[in-house]
Formats: C-alpha cells, sequence, structure tokens
C-alpha cells in the first residue's frame, strides 16, 4: 500500500482567546479514527458541561471523512469557519473543539465566524505540524566487515534505525523513504557487489 507524504499536529494543543468578553477555549488534538474524535468530543462536552457551545470539527485522511458542528450557534458560523482552519492548515487526522463561554455581547454573524476562525488557528498552530512521508521497513543481515561501510551509507539516505542486533552476522531492521528506495537497492549493491540483500517486510508513515 502506498501512502503519501501528510500533515500531522505535532503536539497536543489548548489556546484561549477572548472577544468582547466571550471566552473561547480551542483544543487542537490528533485522531486516527472517526470513533477517537466523537470520544474526545463526548468528554470535552462532559469537561465543559457548563458552557454556551461546544463547537467542533474534524478531518481524516486525505479529507473525504470529515464532519462539523454548529452545536447551537448561528448556521455556517461556528463548525464550518473551525473547518476552514484545519484546511488551511493542510493538517490531516485532526480534530478541533472550540468551547465558548458566552459574555454577554452579541457578536454578529461575522464576529462569531472571525472569532472562531481565529481560536482555532491559534490552537493549530500552537500544535505545530509534523510531515509524515511514506517509508519502506527493510531488513538486511552482513558480515562484520561489511558493517563497518553500511552506517555510513545509511546515514546518507537519512534512515532510521529501528534495531541492530550483533549475531552471527550483523541484523539491521531500518526505514527509509519510499522515495530514495530504489537509489539506495542500488547503491547497496553496487557498494557490496550483491552480499547484502534487502527484505522489504513493511511501510509505514514516519517523522524525521
Amino acid at each position: 500500500m502506498h501512502m503519501e507524504k501528510i500533515k500531522k499536529l505535532k503536539n497536543t494543543a489548548e489556546i484561549e482567546f477572548v472577544e468582547k468578553k466571550s471566552v473561547f477555549i480551542a483544543l487542537a488534538i490528533s485522531v486516527e479514527s472517526e470513533e477517537d474524535a466523537l470520544e474526545i468530543i463526548k468528554q470535552r462536552k462532559k469537561k465543559y458541561h457548563d458552557a454556551t457551545h461546544n463547537v467542533y470539527a474534524y478531518l481524516l485522511g486525505d479529507g473525504t471523512i470529515c464532519r462539523y458542528s454548529d452545536d447551537a450557534e448561528p448556521q455556517g458560523t461556528a463548525g464550518m469557519p473551525v473547518l476552514n482552519a484545519i484546511r488551511m492548515s493542510g493538517i490531516s487526522n485532526v480534530l478541533v473543539i472550540v468551547t465558548r463561554y458566552f459574555g454577554g455581547i452579541l457578536l454578529g454573524a461575522g464576529g462569531l465566524v472571525r472569532a472562531y476562525s481565529t481560536s482555532a488557528s491559534m490552537a493549530l498552530e500552537a500544535g505545530g505540524i509534523a510531515i509524515y512521508e511514506s517509508y519502506s521497513v527493510l531488513e538486511c543481515k552482513c558480515s562484520y566487515s561489511d558493517y563497518q561501510r553500511l552506517p555510513q551509507i545509511l546515514a546518507s539516505y537519512d534512515a532510521i534505525i529501528d534495531n541492530t542486533e550483533f549475531l552471527e552476522n550483523v541484523e539491521i531492521k531500518f526505514a527509509i523513504t519510499e522515495q530514495a528506495l530504489d537509489e539506495f537497492k542500488e547503491k547497496i549493491n553496487e557498494s557490496f557487489a550483491g552480499r547484502i540483500e534487502l527484505k522489504l517486510i513493511d511501510t509505514r508513515l514516519d517523522s524525521k
């Protein structure tokens, strides 16, 4: 299965934003499924049960799965601006919940859109972005003499070393970007005259 490079939220983040005495508390958090998102929304609503609104939006994968809720705010003034903030960030597999405590001053439709959009954007920015690429996970065995040169080649391709075992031979499990895989295989064959056999065992998304 080929997996594209995607942006994910680096860290869970929570911010507070005040607009005309209304307090907006925005949480940005990574989710891997709708079930995850719905469970976090449920917990958040329980925590802030006394809030005026608990607005949310989430986006999974390439954006084909996305949901939002205005939670009784005027239609189009809350959930959609939060979802648009997520789309603008380019981040996937993320949930943003914006809790509002009404401060007694009406914001109007435009004011609500700005407040929810700003709150969501601030939380996403605070969380930061981690870029995940598609990696091939490989295993190989080599002699101790060949191992003297192998780490330098792995480092030149920014390989992620998962495990190294020093047994009768050296056994290494590592990951390399799918984009660099063909060139890496050629380099290994040239450098070791076919003595090192690479075995593809998995693919995954990973971040350096």
